[in-house]
């Protein structure tokens, strides 16, 4: 079977760290093309991860052209995802774009709506859901281990995170921070363990206390000192999210906020029993006979292998094992636009909420 040709759009951070390195070993692809602004990053990425004669562009019309490609991994700021992946379609390619699906929620319909009417497959980079502990709570909450989900936390806190490179803190490119940075990984979890995508109002708050004003002995950031000159998003952003069935979603972000608690958690209570995740492992709390119990459980991977408690399976690689499977014809996409869509909406709706001061109502 002939391998699939893949082209990697944006050579960045994200590309470095997750795209490319995971794509080079699938057995089945091959590195054919890869653009960026900057032509020696596109250079480099070639030279490390591309087969022998790939090609470097700096305008992705020029690689969208080659009608060799079957694919392409769209790895670019999140305001020009729509533009892109949209393009992408329309010349005949499968689409991988990295996470959030869009900078708000009219970009994410033209992309769901592009990629209904092309028939060419959609995937948004969520690989949280392949972590082993986010994996195993979706086996949990799909065996009935916590009944009917009515509230549940979408946690991803930062005390002090403040990204300092690429444009993270550039609202024009990014359409946010943390919200629509980090946010997002924790809402599209618990979105899909709950498996509810029916959000009924969003009522939001956005914070611009500490990244504007603080200077670099103020900071204490861990990822390096940051120009509050520059700083153009919100440092902190809360939602209440109410779904059609009366469940409660309590959306929670941040990079910069005085807080102890750090990290990213998402906790689940239902009728029958409570799930939460935490640098721990994955608890399972319920009553047994009358008694308060919790549960550390051991988690299991994507492909099914068991492990003990702190020992995760890459979910990058697993990421993109699913997503040739897709291209090949072995299986399902594991993260559907239409769920990602319900994501962007959500987060969408707290800007919005936030801005006008006032509930969002989808119907």
């Amino acid at each position: 079977m002939s391998k699939l040709k893949i082209g990697i759009i944006g050579c960045g951070g994200i590309a470095n760290d997750k795209h490319m390195p995971s794509m080079a070993k699938q057995p089945d692809v091959e590195l054919v093309a890869f653009c960026d602004l900057i032509l020696e990053r596109a250079e480099k990425a070639a030279s490390q991860y591309g087969v022998a004669g790939a090609k470097v562009y700096t305008d992705y019309r020029q690689l969208l052209e080659d009608k060799s490609i079957d694919a392409v991994h769209v790895l670019t700021p999140n305001v020009s995802h729509c533009e892109i992946s949209c393009a992408a379609m329309e010349a005949g390619k499968h689409v991988m774009c990295e996470k959030p699906m869009a900078a708000n929620v009219e970009d994410a319909q033209k992309m769901m709506d592009t990629a209904k009417r092309t028939g060419k497959l959609l995937t948004i980079g969520y690989q949280y859901r392949l972590m082993d502990t986010h994996f195993t709570m979706k086996r949990y909450c799909d065996a009935g281990y916590l009944g009917e989900i009515y509230y549940a936390e979408a946690n991803a806190i930062r005390r002090r995170g403040v990204p300092t490179w690429g444009v993270f803190t550039d609202k024009s490119k990014q359409g946010g921070g943390p919200l629509i940075d980090i946010a997002t990984h924790a809402l599209d979890l618990t979105l899909w363990m709950m498996d509810n995508y029916e959000p009924k109002s969003v009522t939001g708050v956005t914070f611009e206390k500490l990244g504007k004003y603080l200077g670099p002995d103020e900071q204490g950031n861990t990822m390096g000192v940051w120009d509050p000159e520059k700083y153009e998003v919100e440092d902190s952003a809360f939602g209440f999210v109410v779904m059609k069935n009366g469940a409660l979603i309590n959306v929670k972000s941040s990079w910069a906020l005085n807080i102890v608690d750090n990290g990213g958690m998402v906790r689940l209570c239902g009728t029958k029993g409570g799930l939460d995740s935490s640098m721990e492992g994955v608890r399972l709390n319920q009553v047994i006979l009358g008694k308060q119990t919790i549960t550390n459980i051991e988690t299991v991977s994507p492909f099914g292998r068991v492990h003990p408690r702190n020992q995760v399976m890459n979910p990058n690689d697993a990421e993109a094992t699913h997503w040739v499977n897709a291209l090949k014809g072995r299986g399902e996409l594991f993260v559907k636009p239409e769920q990602a869509f319900v994501v962007t909406k959500i987060l969408d709706a707290i800007y919005k909420s936030a801005a006008s001061g006032k509930t969002i109502y989808f119907d």
